[in-house]
């Protein structure tokens, strides 16, 4: 059984607690958080015995992992000192704000025979587990084209503390992102090169929900970006990311191959069921979502048993900071109005096993 720490006692942290705590192979210990008042109230919530402060949790001895649940701004600060103390990490995306500083991370976390493990871990869910699987298997040929699509007037009408949603290292582009774009670069590999446009429809908006509604804050960043994507082993994608629309299409990503098309699960969700269609054939064909039924937590298990087992993780920082670089240059080529390079690269996991099975010990 593998000790974890959760750093982060936000909104995101119940499902993530939920979770962490069925997993037969996780022993939560503790969480910690600036506010010791909303750790505490968040591990009695989830039967979890300690918590308290960043330095309390850090000097544990018995924790192993990390989960870093903190804002994006927070993310390589606080994975630096889990690494410092000798913990393996799991952050919550993006790994990094810029690219030296994630960077480091990685470099130091190798320095120290530790990983660093990011998400989304959606893409181990069995929805698109279940799509990976059909598109290896030639479902719709060769894979050529992508279609991608998130659109919705933006989350300060239902999340309580939206600011940092609407600046650097948020926007659709970083908040969603993620999701999409791992998904894209497991099925076709590292991008080459990106080609963006965007920008932002006001300047300012208004909190709709909690204690503090009615609050008015600044956006610092495009809150709609589309984006020409191109992968180093052919084929292209085509992004459209935005919190400036009324009309609500999300979890929307469509694989057209030689041979059809594969309509995804949404890849902000670990369930769902992948649609194809075949060229000669009439009616679709729907694949069920076959592999374990667990959410947001799953990627800090796989990494647990990956180090247990000695094999590599495959919600990897590596990917991670391949699909930060790719935001990053999306964002540099929306400011100069020309196409980027992206310059990193990273191995693509296979897929997992349809039986792997977080709710029996190491698998079995």
């Amino acid at each position: 059984m593998t000790g974890v720490g959760v750093i982060g006692a936000g909104t995101i942290s119940d499902t993530y607690l939920q979770n962490l705590t069925s997993f037969p192979d996780l022993r939560v210990l503790a969480v910690a958080d600036l506010d010791t008042e909303r750790a505490a109230a968040q591990a009695a919530k989830h039967g979890i015995e300690r918590s308290g402060s960043v330095a309390s949790l850090l000097d544990d001895p018995a924790i192993e992992i990390v989960v870093n649940l903190t804002v994006p701004a927070a993310h390589v600060e606080v994975g630096l000192a889990a690494i410092e103390a000798g913990k393996h990490v799991w952050s919550e995306k993006p790994l990094a704000l810029d690219r030296p500083s994630a960077r480091k991370l990685l470099d130091q976390a190798r320095e120290r025979d530790l990983r660093v493990a990011c998400a989304p871990d959606t893409v181990l869910g069995a929805g698109l587990q279940t799509a990976r699987r059909a598109v290896a298997a030639g479902r719709i040929g060769e894979p050529l084209t992508a279609l991608a699509l998130f659109q919705g007037p933006g989350p300060e009408s239902w999340h309580p503390a939206p600011e940092f949603l609407f600046q650097a290292g948020g926007g659709p582009l970083l908040d969603m992102g993620p999701y999409y774009l791992t998904t894209l670069v497991h099925l076709f590999g590292p991008v080459r090169q990106v080609t963006g446009a965007g920008g932002r429809a006001r300047d300012t908006r208004v909190i709709g929900s909690g204690p503090r509604a009615g609050t008015e804050f600044p956006v610092t960043v495009p809150t709609t970006v589309t984006a020409l994507v191109e992968f180093t082993q052919g084929g292209s994608a085509q992004l459209v990311l935005s919190f400036d629309s009324a009309l609500r299409r999300s979890g929307f990503v469509e694989i057209t191959g030689t041979s059809g098309t594969a309509v995804l699960p949404d890849p902000n969700r670990f369930d769902g069921p992948t649609t194809l269609y075949t060229l000669g054939r009439e009616e679709p064909e729907e694949l069920v979502a076959q592999g374990h039924p667990a959410s947001r937590g799953t990627g800090a298990l796989e990494l647990a048993r990956a180090v247990r087992a000695g094999e590599p993780e495959r919600a990897s920082g590596e990917v991670a900071y391949h699909v930060l670089d790719v935001m990053l240059s999306i964002e540099e080529s929306i400011s100069s109005g020309r196409s980027v390079a992206v310059e990193s690269a990273a191995a693509i996991p296979p897929p997992l096993p349809a039986d792997w099975d977080p709710f029996s010990p190491m698998g079995t």
